[in-house]
């Protein structure tokens, strides 16, 4: 065996010279080189699927939307409420400036303290310097009734007119100005 291999190596010797050995090897190594650059940065290409903000974000089971009132969802940055039996996701940022809208519990209605501007439980204008209602996101409800909502697409919120939902004032308002 040993002599066999011996021969072997002499002939495959005899056919390769120093300069083809130092090609071939400088060749393999930056090819090496080559494969591991896109080995290690082919993780930045794939696309990944996004968790909260920004993605689908799972805001609880439809039964637990409140009707009369809003649920805040801080995973999606907003609110989601029922009405007419269809549920709405609402971002917390005000159209106008971006302050975050809370919801009043007393009035019944979002009260930007920025500016002032007032909104209904479906996010329609209702007062103030605002351009517009508050924005939305798509919603969908999975198999299980888990209600799904897409933050990565921003539906612009409905412009100044009529509401679409008759619901007064409950009380007292929160704080902000009474008036644009």
């Amino acid at each position: 065996m040993g002599l066999a291999m011996e021969s072997l190596v002499r002939r495959a010797m005899r056919e390769i010279n120093r300069r083809e050995l130092l090609s071939n090897a400088w060749k393999w190594g930056f090819g090496l080189i080559g494969v591991a650059g896109l080995v290690t940065t082919a993780d930045m290409f794939k696309p990944r699927a996004v968790a909260g903000f920004g993605g689908i974000v799972k805001a609880g089971q439809a039964s637990d939307v409140p009707t009369t009132d809003v649920k805040a969802v801080q995973a999606m940055r907003g609110y989601v409420t029922d009405v007419k039996d269809e549920i709405v996701a609402l971002s917390w940022k005000c159209p106008h400036l971006g302050c975050r809208v809370p919801w009043c519990e007393s009035s019944g209605e979002f009260e930007c303290p920025c500016h002032g501007s007032k909104y209904n439980r479906l996010g329609e204008w209702r007062e103030g310097p605002a351009p517009r209602g508050m924005d939305r996101y798509p919603v969908t409800i999975d198999d299980n009734g888990i209600v799904e909502v897409d933050t990565s697409t921003v539906i612009p919120g409905p412009p100044h007119g009529p509401e679409t939902i008759n619901e007064p004032l409950r009380g007292p308002k929160c704080g902000g100005s009474e008036s644009a």
